[in-house]
């Protein structure tokens, strides 16, 4: 493992879009407990699934959802503030 300077393109917080050297798109760094809170919101999905309950899953899914799209638009608002092409 060894260092190396990465340019930030947003402030840093829970997550921070980032441009690695070497790397042909730029990144988004997700803080680990905000990764673990994501994985556990997916569990609540899968188990809502298995359950059939259908009410329960709509309601995590949907949250989920949410917080993937909000994570997308930070994303994408840091690649136009830096007129860097989306690579999707």
């Amino acid at each position: 493992m060894g260092r190396v300077e990465a340019e930030l393109l947003t402030d840093g917080g829970n997550n921070a879009v980032v441009r690695l050297p070497g790397r042909r798109f730029v990144g988004l760094l997700i803080q680990g407990d905000s990764l673990s809170t994501l994985r556990s919101d997916l569990a609540e999905v899968v188990e809502a699934f298995d359950q059939g309950d259908g009410a329960g899953l709509a309601k995590t899914a949907g949250l989920l959802l949410a917080d993937l799209y909000a994570l997308l638009m930070r994303y994408s608002a840091a690649l136009d503030a830096h007129e860097i092409p989306r690579p999707y």
